[in-house]
């Protein structure tokens, strides 16, 4: 796909200056009625690959999109909705998105149609939730910062266990790859890696190589990728914590960063770097290449990224006409209006498009 991706990459000089073409509805209630009204990147004429799908920031977002104008969720009223949000992901048809400010994991169960709060009781009550990762059984892993632990419920989203001593780490993300669990730690500038049934620590890499390390991700091949907020880059690192390789420095041109954060990869082994300085979110291809950049008209201090599978049919009422989306691209933005952007990988049928790079690969396991 380089040759795809770097035909749009022409068309845009500077990351920061990623225009739109013209505007849609911001919120998924809106319906998109002509073809002037989708948000696609990049512009024309270069083919269009990533659709703007939907925008979800408050309990009127899931209500409205039903037709439900007395809709209640949740606590008392439709206001109810994001006030700090940082990471989120789907999973069964829900959005998980973990709010710093709330005190809890929002969902919008967009089958369901109704919005709630997770905020746990007793042993299982969050403070400052940062992160939330849900494995393929639908257990949930959540890191909380006012608790310095990693709170997990179950499928039914009732409270299992914390993970982590006192003093043991600070997390700002949690990443499954397999049996074990692979946790930021902020304060120790280093990843720990733990076992993901019994919460033991196996070992930790990059404390001498990290500087402040906030979101994980995981190649197809099963590789780490670790986002070094406070050296503008990104680390790669095998599972077992030797260093591969790094891309990025601080800059304001194609491919450098200014504030990375969030950080997501897809089964073809493209990396999805988040910056909350240029507001936009970058492609990278396997070989750590720029590809382009997209979303700097949505969002707002991009941090958490997330890509999802599973939940396309969810999103297919949302795309244009033609528009086949092949997966889901999810964008937390932190400020005002805090929201959760969600974003389709696809192709416009009828529209050629040079080949890809490589064909896409099954996830690592």
């Amino acid at each position: 796909m380089i040759r795809v991706i770097a035909q749009w990459a022409r068309a845009l000089p500077l990351l920061c200056a990623i225009g739109a073409l013209a505007g849609c509805a911001a919120t998924p209630d809106k319906a998109k009625t002509d073809a002037q009204s989708f948000v696609f990147y990049p512009e024309r004429p270069d083919p269009p690959r990533v659709q703007h799908l939907a925008t979800f920031s408050a309990a009127k977002d899931v209500a409205q999109r039903a037709g439900f104008a007395d809709f209640v969720a949740g606590k008392e009223g439709t206001e109810e909705g994001l006030k700090r949000p940082y990471g989120a992901a789907l999973h069964a048809g829900r959005l998980y998105v973990a709010d710093s400010r709330a005190g809890g994991v929002a969902v919008f169960d967009l089958a369901a149609r109704k919005y709630y709060l997770i905020e746990g009781t007793g042993a299982g009550r969050l403070k400052r939730p940062i992160n939330v990762t849900i494995d393929a059984d639908g257990t949930k892993y959540i890191t909380d910062l006012g608790r310095n632990d990693i709170v997990v419920y179950d499928a039914n989203e009732r409270f299992v266990r914390a993970l982590g001593d006192k003093g043991q780490f600070r997390p700002v993300d949690v990443l499954i790859v397999g049996d074990r669990l692979y946790v930021s730690d902020i304060e120790h500038n280093e990843v720990q890696v733990l076992d993901k049934r019994s919460g033991k620590l196996l070992f930790r890499f990059g404390t001498k190589e990290v500087h402040q390390p906030t979101n994980l991700a995981a190649s197809p091949e099963g590789d780490i990728y670790v986002v070094e907020t406070g050296d503008f880059r990104v680390s790669r690192f095998t599972a077992d914590g030797k260093l591969v390789s790094r891309f990025g420095e601080i800059g304001q041109t194609h491919g450098t960063f200014a504030r990375p954060k969030g950080i997501a990869t897809d089964r073809a082994g493209r990396v999805y770097v988040g910056d909350s300085a240029f507001q936009n979110v970058q492609i990278f291809d396997a070989q750590a290449r720029p590809l382009v950049a997209f979303g700097s008209d949505k969002l707002n201090v991009p941090a958490g990224i997330s890509i999802d599978y599973d939940n396309v049919d969810v999103f297919r009422v949302y795309a244009a006409p033609g528009f086949d989306i092949e997966y889901l691209i999810v964008v937390v933005s932190q400020f005002d209006p805090d929201k959760v952007d969600v974003f389709g990988f696809g192709r416009m049928r009828g529209v050629t498009y040079p080949p890809d790079e490589a064909p896409a690969t099954k996830p690592s396991k």
